[in-house]
């Protein structure tokens, strides 16, 4: 619990835990282009994002995977082609998605 003024306040848990989820560099970014612009594998994201490495790409959309937001479909192929998909609980994030790009460009001027 943290302190404001001798008070103790209760640590949100379902925010703090959305943050572990997502609080990654690049998770949201990487989320909006395979919600909203139907972007699949991994090559085309990085080229999206631009300044990722693919070490740091790889790591992320595992974290994503393992957290439910994403499906990971590997066609056993050579070459290799992997696709990523949203799960259920990856399409229900879509209107905060849509809320962060709408605020953006409202607030921001983006």
């Amino acid at each position: 619990m943290a302190r404001r003024q001798g008070e103790e306040i209760e640590r949100c848990k379902s925010v703090s835990t959305i943050q572990r989820m997502i609080g990654g560099k690049w998770k949201i970014e990487i989320l909006f282009y395979i919600a909203l612009k139907d972007v699949r594998h991994f090559g085309q994201l990085r080229r999206c994002i631009g300044n990722i490495s693919e070490s740091t790409l790889s790591k992320q959309l595992k974290e994503l995977v393992d957290d439910g937001f994403l499906v990971r479909t590997d066609f056993g192929e050579v070459p290799s082609r992997v696709e990523y998909t949203l799960t259920e609980q990856g399409e229900s994030f879509i209107p905060i998605l849509l809320a962060m790009k709408r605020w953006g460009e409202e607030e921001l001027g983006l």
